[in-house]
């Protein structure tokens, strides 16, 4: 038998589900513009097409609840395969980081790309930042559930890890696709300048490729998680009052959840909108 033989089934099991969700990324992405375009036609279709766009319509909604729900099992997969290499005490996380981060290394350094195929590629790397992050509150809810002892410094050095050698190697692959394909690094202060664009609803020029995120996927692997943390940590007490406590801390969750998105979405746009000022400012300053 070969030894490390189980690092090396969650090495395969990873890549096969991150492959898997670049693809249910790209395709959720396509669902969702094709419903929501459902969504308009029907609202301003005439008389006579109603029935049409409402059978199209309904169709794109099933295919987006379909696509959705098998995104959500291939992340929660994934989160489960972190969550084991985690928890294992035979550094099988830096066995599958190094393994996984130096075979995408490979796979992308010594290829042709042109310049919006690495814009493409700087976008999946962004969105696969959030679905990392989703992952990391999946353990740490595990360990709350399950961990025995004191266990928050290795969580925390463990996820510190993670971020860091995707990081790191993100800026390892693109520095190497940009140097083989003869990419300025200017050109990473223009996707950044029209992810700032996309963010104050600017239109870009040429019409550029935008940022797909779809977020019910990641949602729903949060909401898994959060489930059965609430549970364990409901009082013991009569049907009614544990309804109760339900009601309250799901009116929590749901009140500090929109309020971080509005902060963060503030800060973006904050952001977004110095970036585009200072990027005028040096075009300005260059002519």
């Amino acid at each position: 038998m070969i030894r490390g033989q189980g690092i090396i089934k969650l090495y395969v099991v990873y890549n096969v589900l991150e492959i898997f969700d670049k693809l249910c990324q790209s395709f959720g992405g396509d669902v969702m513009q094709s419903l929501f375009n459902s969504a308009d036609g029907l609202a301003n279709c005439s008389p006579e097409n109603v029935q049409f766009w409402l059978w199209r319509f309904f169709s794109d909604e099933v295919l987006a609840v379909v696509s959705s729900i098998i995104h959500s099992f291939v992340l929660l997969a994934q989160a489960i395969t972190l969550s084991t290499c985690i928890v294992a005490h035979n550094n099988a996380l830096f066995a599958m980081l190094v393994s996984n981060n130096f075979a995408e290394i490979k796979s992308n350094v010594f290829k042709r790309y042109s310049k919006e195929n690495v814009q493409s590629l700087v976008y999946f790397d962004s969105v696969e930042r959030f679905h990392i992050m989703a992952f990391v509150l999946f353990v740490l809810a595990q360990n709350i559930l399950e961990a025995e002892g004191p266990w928050f410094e290795s969580f925390l050095c463990n996820a510190l890890v993670v971020y860091v050698c995707e990081v790191m190697i993100d800026i390892i692959k693109h520095s190497f696709i940009a140097k083989f394909n003869d990419i300025k690094p200017i050109a990473f202060s223009e996707f950044l300048e029209d992810l700032c664009k996309q963010t104050l609803n600017i239109q870009t020029e040429n019409g550029k490729k935008n940022l797909i995120f779809v977020p019910l996927a990641p949602a729903c692997v949060v909401i898994r998680v959060l489930r059965p943390v609430y549970a364990a940590h409901l009082p013991y007490n009569p049907l009614p009052w544990r309804l109760f406590w339900m009601l309250v801390l799901f009116a929590m969750t749901f009140v500090m959840l929109a309020s971080l998105k509005m902060m963060i979405g503030m800060g973006l746009r904050k952001h977004a909108r110095w970036y585009v000022r200072r990027c005028q400012r040096r075009k300005l300053h260059f002519d």
